[in-house]
């Protein structure tokens, strides 16, 4: 499948148009473009949390400590 010739751009460009309408175009790029800015910015805020925040050491489990352990409950059938 090969990319769209200019006649089959302009009539997609041509069906956008109508479904659309002349005036909701710029407000959908805007939209757009609004979604784009606030995912960079997530990311870069991620990216500047990451790299100040030290990780955590993981927790070590205490070998010491005791546990209790239940005998399995039976249960008797009638």
């Amino acid at each position: 499948m090969s990319m769209p010739s200019g006649t089959e751009l302009l009539l997609i460009f041509g069906i956008v148009i109508l479904l659309f309408g002349a005036k909701k175009i710029p407000d959908l790029a805007k939209g757009i473009g609004q979604g784009i800015r606030n995912f960079k910015k997530e990311m870069k805020e991620e990216e500047s949390v990451a790299t100040t925040t030290p990780t955590e050491a993981p927790k070590q489990v205490d070998a010491t400590a005791s546990t209790t352990v239940e005998a399995p409950k039976t249960t008797t059938q009638a």
